[in-house]
């Protein structure tokens, strides 16, 4: 779709890259849902189109574009009607590498983002654990320092890419006090010692990516894997939450363009009392008011993405994107499931899909009602300080 953000080459890439989700990646879709999991083949594939590196250094095997052109491709990827395929490939490039291409060293962009964007091997961000939920600062995983070495031990859960994971960003604490500074980021291989994947977890929607438990027995993790500084790791991870916000939000406006366009097809050609769907006035109004929210988001999103990409400070704008988009997105799905009637219950359509994948999107990258709170604060309605971190 056109619009001021984007310019010539964003929508060619646009075409591109629906091109080939429409060939190699639609058709198999149900066969990865049934698997559970993205296929190692998949990121092989888009490593060697350049779809893993499009906003990392051109140094590292990336294509050193902006952050726009990443935003294009994440909303491609998700109107391409899998939600599973998008959280893999979007934990792999915006969630977990992004942690190395913003804060790490040279030696650990040369080891671990070369083999990445190349789609070679794939990586995970460890930070949700079974008591923790949203509340980031009460992890309970530890690393505690032993020489040239770190010793980790805990439990994450919830972890998208932790079944298949060959490395994973894994957020533990480095000393007791103080709350928020006391969290460090380290890049853990997944074949170390006492390392393990529990269960691969079943889930409602995305299936067709993987979630496992990651537990650490007495991890040895080098001292030279540490990213950035140390105790800085909440910081970190704060940070890249607003373009995480941001890239959900985008997914969101892609899937609900894809059941919009289900919707709007089914209807044309559902005969119902000798006509078709479409020409019932209430079920084309539904239908208008379903573009109309999906447009409020977009545009939400867009201006959250276009003051990132400036280098603006936007915890607002993207908090407002990421609420908003998302409950948009259960309110679309939801209405295209009913326009589809019975046969949108039944497995063989695809909106039921859409349906399902959309029900996350208000739970992960933070919830509408921690969204929310976060929002009381950034526009000043509490009266005393807010004790959730923004920034």
């Amino acid at each position: 779709m056109s619009h001021w953000i984007f310019s010539e080459e964003h929508q060619m890439f646009r075409k591109a890259v629906r091109s080939f989700l429409e060939k190699e990646v639609e058709p198999n879709i149900e066969l990865w849902e049934k698997e559970g999991e993205t296929p190692r083949s998949l990121y092989k594939r888009m490593g060697e189109l350049g779809y893993l590196g499009i906003k990392f250094p051109e140094e590292y095997g990336g294509s050193g574009l902006d952050l726009i052109m990443e935003a294009v491709f994440t909303e491609e990827l998700s109107r391409s009607g899998s939600g599973g395929v998008g959280a893999a490939i979007g934990a792999h490039t915006t969630i977990a590498m992004t942690n190395i291409w913003r804060y790490g060293n040279h030696e650990q962009k040369l080891k671990y983002l070369v083999p990445g964007i190349k789609g070679e091997a794939i990586s995970a961000l460890a930070v949700t654990e079974p008591g923790g939920g949203s509340d980031v600062a009460n992890i309970k995983t530890t690393a505690k320092r032993d020489g040239n070495y770190y010793v980790l031990n805990g439990q994450k859960t919830f972890i998208t890419n932790g079944v298949n994971a060959d490395y994973v960003i894994v957020a533990a604490k480095t000393r007791e006090e103080p709350t928020h500074r006391n969290i460090s980021l380290f890049i853990v291989e997944t074949n170390s010692e006492g390392y393990s994947v529990g269960k691969k977890l079943k889930k409602l929607g995305w299936r067709s990516s993987d979630t496992g438990e990651l537990f650490f027995e007495n991890v040895r993790v080098p001292k030279k894997n540490l990213i950035g500084t140390e105790n800085e790791g909440f910081r970190y991870i704060m940070q890249n939450f607003q373009y995480e916000r941001m890239t959900l939000a985008l997914g969101c406006i892609g899937v609900a363009e894809k059941a919009l366009e289900l919707a709007i097809k089914y209807s044309k050609e559902r005969i119902q009392f000798k006509k078709p769907l479409s020409e019932f006035q209430v079920l084309r109004h539904k239908m208008v008011d379903m573009a109309v929210d999906i447009e409020k988001a977009r545009n939400i999103t867009y201006r959250a993405l276009y003051l990132y990409n400036s280098g603006k400070d936007c915890v607002t704008e993207a908090t407002m994107a990421k609420v908003y988009a998302s409950e948009m997105l259960n309110r679309v799905t939801d209405q295209a499931l009913q326009i589809h009637g019975g046969n949108g219950y039944m497995m063989e359509y695809s909106i039921q899909r859409l349906w399902r994948d959309a029900r996350i999107q208000t739970i992960g990258g933070g919830t509408t009602q921690i969204m929310n709170e976060i929002l009381t604060k950034q526009l000043g309605i509490l009266s005393r300080p807010n004790k959730l971190q923004t920034q």
